[in-house]
């Protein structure tokens, strides 16, 4: 099932447009998406076929099935929170029918969670990103000779430096495995020793070894750095990968305003840590940002990436007081959301 059959068959209860312009934090370039509920026909909701979700190629549209969504006001999800209270002049179709259910059967102090929740994971992105912006990695990726080290004087030397300074090459170098001394072995070199070198492919995670004839003498001892490999492959990985999938307009903003951090997601960031705020307090949810002016400035990189860390934790420590002296029901009402599923669907197959 796709959207143009949903649209054509009469399945969507609800269309409303999302994001930054439910949020009224958009800007001339801001993307349109639309997020909706649709309900499964009869046959198919009494029949074996079963569907949550129908979506677009680019995720901009995107409608979750009437029950889901249900389950998912029943687990506080602020994204099914916030679409059921977009503003009116969001809302693009609403079907009467979900004028049935009611704000105070899912609102709860759960939301200090789930929207809290959300706040921690933008701010783990922001972090994440301004490591990768202030910590750029180098195409050509590093091998295991990198991470290997030889006694030297009093200290040590990186193995690649030393084999350079004495015109060695590392594929004639052999090594052997020290008893007792974890990654750490013995050097020995000879061109025609037939030694497999320090290692056989570029890609590899193990230094090699080799076979040394008794009585051979060392050119030294040398220690691989196995961990510290497996940390830089990882952290490689990360960096690359995201490279090739970021949102080159948004990381271009970051670059722009010179704070280093993504300010689209510590936007979010405040954003969701108010609207928890003030559902504890008001027991609304204000979809339509009444901290638009403070909100774009972050988003235009108006404050320092420390200052804004340290204004969340504040932040959240006054949601997490409001919660304490709220109201609000502990959990959603399930009851009373499985009520109103069962009437809604019922109207709906009548």
């Amino acid at each position: 099932m796709d959207i143009k059959t949903l649209k054509d068959r009469n399945l969507i209860l609800l269309e409303c447009l999302s994001g930054s312009k439910a949020y009224g934090l958009d800007t001339p370039d801001s993307d349109t998406d639309i997020r909706g509920v649709f309900y499964l026909p009869k046959e198919s909701f009494y029949g074996f076929s079963t569907l949550d979700h129908v979506h677009n190629a680019s995720n901009d549209l995107s409608y979750s099935e009437l029950g889901k969504v249900f389950d998912m006001l029943a687990r506080s999800n602020p994204t099914m929170i916030e679409l059921f209270n977009t503003p009116e002049e969001a809302v693009l179709y609403k079907s009467p029918l979900l004028k049935l259910l009611n704000r105070d059967v899912y609102l709860s102090r759960k939301c200090k969670d789930t929207f809290a929740g959300y706040a921690y994971a933008q701010i783990k992105k922001a972090r994440g990103l301004n490591k990768k912006v202030l910590n750029p990695m180098a195409a050509e990726k590093k091998t295991v000779l990198d991470f290997c080290y030889v006694q030297y004087g009093q200290g040590s030397k990186l193995l690649g430096e030393f084999l350079s300074e004495n015109q060695l090459s590392q594929e004639y170098c052999g090594l052997v495995k020290i008893a007792h001394m974890p990654e750490v072995y013995g050097l020995y070199y000879g061109k025609e020793k037939g030694y497999k070198g320090i290692f056989r492919k570029t890609e590899a995670n193990e230094v090699s070894l080799s076979s040394v004839e008794k009585g051979e003498v060392a050119l030294g001892i040398i220690s691989f750095n196995k961990s510290g490999y497996s940390s830089y492959c990882k952290d490689y990985k990360e960096y690359w990968d995201w490279v090739k999938t970021r949102n080159e307009p948004r990381y271009a903003n970051t670059i722009s305003h010179g704070k280093n951090y993504d300010a689209k997601n510590m936007m979010h960031t405040f954003r969701l840590i108010h609207m928890a705020a003030e559902i504890a307090q008001y027991g609304e949810v204000f979809v339509k940002r009444p901290d638009r002016d403070f909100l774009l400035k972050i988003k235009n990189g108006h404050f320092e990436y420390n200052y804004l860390l340290e204004m969340a934790e504040e932040k959240i420590a006054e949601m997490d007081d409001l919660y304490a002296k709220s109201t609000l029901p502990e959990v959603p009402d399930l009851s009373a959301l499985e009520a109103t599923l069962v009437q809604v669907r019922s109207a709906l197959y009548k």
